[in-house]
């Protein structure tokens, strides 16, 4: 390869170069592209000077990837925007190139018509060669039993040698061309049959190569499919993230709720020791009354010692006496109805202890 690469150099010259990835049609599908080239890689146009024909060649390291002789019947198409194609029928196989801008793809494209043409008039300008050389040849042959037939007429060989006409003279420069020419094409067949050779020799090495891909491709398409089950894997593990998210944000929401209600009830805990504290100060003033009970209760007892002295006063006192009494019971039904309010007002302050307990446990 390396051989061929340096009688390239000699005999071909790079016309214009771009750099592109490369890619080559399934063979089997004919349908997907298999990438030739892991990166972008150079590309170029090629003039053989010898053979007047052009080709395009890109070579990845040591490995040609692309070895495409342009003909005139060769068309190049614009896919998309910085993708293009065209279909080599000696290779049996279509490349496609994709390029980094717009701009790169159309001057490609503007070159492979100008290379398209200039194939198409080297051909024409062959054609006419060929023509012209048949024509002479056919006339050549022609002329030349009518001299051979007077040659022998005239006379053997070494009189011909001896007695050379003018006719004679001009056949002979012909038929030594005509001799020349044949060595040329032999010549000439010889180096088609080592293109020949060449074109076989890169068309095995073209099979080795999608050979080769079609193996990448199979490991792509396992670690495309490794890919795909991780990702399954991490959709699964999102759902279930996502689903611990919802369920912390309701819980969120519940502990916000908790949170109000925690602050209702400190409220109605303040309310309530407020109204226990006013229980307390409307407590302090039973022993004021129990002392004036007492005090009744002496005046009571100071009036039964003096009853037995002033029962000449019964009358008026005995009066005093029952009012006092009535009193007496008054504050008393007032004390007990006091001391029944203020019971029932600590076991609901007690409940509520006993409740706001349970929910500060709860939550």
């Amino acid at each position: 390869e390396a051989g061929r690469t340096a009688e390239q150099q000699n005999v071909e010259q790079p016309i214009y170069t771009t750099r592109a990835h490369v890619f080559q049609i399934d063979p089997t599908t004919k349908k997907n592209w298999v990438p030739a080239s892991k990166q972008a890689v150079t590309v170029s146009y090629f003039y053989d000077s010898t053979r007047n024909s052009y080709r395009i060649i890109s070579v990845d390291g040591f490995k040609v990837i692309i070895n495409s002789t342009i003909t005139p019947n060769m068309t190049f198409t614009k896919t998309s925007q910085k993708f293009g194609q065209w279909a080599d029928s000696r290779a049996n196989t279509v490349f496609g190139l994709g390029f980094a801008s717009e701009q790169q793809l159309a001057k490609f494209a503007e070159k492979f018509q100008e290379v398209k043409d200039a194939a198409k008039l080297a051909k024409d300008k062959s054609q006419e060669k060929v023509e012209t050389s048949s024509n002479h040849s056919e006339e050549s042959g022609q002329e030349t039993p009518s001299n051979n037939r007077a040659s022998s007429i005239n006379g053997t060989d070494d009189e011909k040698i001896s007695h050379v006409s003018p006719e004679a003279a001009v056949l002979k420069s012909e038929n030594e061309h005509l001799k020349s020419a044949v060595e040329q094409s032999n010549t000439n067949a010889k180096k088609w049959e080592t293109e020949l050779q060449t074109l076989r020799e890169n068309n095995a090495r073209l099979v080795d190569a999608l050979q080769e891909s079609s193996a990448n491709v199979e490991s792509w398409k396992k670690q495309l499919n490794t890919c795909k089950d991780e990702s399954d894997a991490l959709r699964q593990k999102i759902a279930e993230l996502e689903a611990q998210c919802n369920e912390a944000d309701q819980e969120k929401q519940q502990n916000a709720q908790l949170s109000v209600r925690v602050q209702e009830l400190e409220a109605e805990i303040n309310e309530k020791q407020q109204e226990v504290e006013n229980l307390r100060k409307q407590a302090e003033i039973i022993p004021q009354l129990m002392s004036e009970c007492e005090t009744i209760t002496a005046k009571l007892q100071a009036a039964e010692l003096k009853n037995t002295e002033l029962e000449g006063r019964i009358g008026s006192l005995q009066t005093d006496i029952d009012d006092s009494r009535q009193k007496q019971g008054r504050m008393k039904g007032e004390l007990k109805q006091f001391m029944d309010i203020l019971d029932g007002k600590i076991d609901e302050l007690h409940e509520f202890r006993q409740g706001l307990s349970k929910l500060g446990a709860d939550n």
